[in-house]
């Protein structure tokens, strides 16, 4: 995991400098050119991996798009795998009560559309932040509409 915050500053960069500022609009945490950024399809791949992974959840394709779901409920819009065939970039659009405000920080960062932003989606570039907050924010999506029983499965000791 990539540390945010003032406090995860390298004592040798200068706080406030372009460095910080550069990957984002004003926050002060760590920007994407300091940890490993995600954007390309191998990161890609790996948030659809890693989404995958969770209890119970299923890849999708609606609108020729990647989608993943647990039960009915989609909890990540991955898009396109190769979207700048399509004159596009990567993005994901998650559901994040508890980090939407942080995630809306990010450069390119929106509520997501549809109306869906008013209940929490937001839609984040991928290379506008770093892996660790994206695999992060994908747990939080799925804890978001996945059901108890499955998000007690997540808790539980892994032995």
């Amino acid at each position: 995991m990539c540390p945010v915050g003032p406090q995860a500053r390298p004592a040798h960069l200068e706080a406030g400098g372009d460095l910080w500022n550069s990957g984002l609009t004003g926050s002060g945490a760590v920007p994407a050119t300091v940890c490993r950024v995600a954007g390309d399809v191998e990161n890609w791949k790996l948030l659809l991996s890693l989404a995958l992974s969770l209890p119970e959840a299923w890849e999708d394709h609606p609108w020729g798009e990647t989608v993943v779901k647990v039960g009915k409920k989609v909890f990540a819009f991955l898009g396109l795998e190769h979207p700048e065939e399509h004159g596009l970039k990567h993005r994901v659009t998650l559901k994040l009560p508890e980090s939407g405000e942080q995630a809306l920080g990010f450069v390119g960062a929106t509520p997501a559309g549809y109306g869906l932003g008013r209940a929490g989606w937001v839609m984040i570039p991928l290379a506008a932040a770093p892996i660790g907050l994206f695999e992060d924010w994908i747990e939080e999506s799925y804890r978001a509409v996945a059901p108890a029983t499955l998000r007690k499965k997540l808790d539980a000791p892994r032995g």
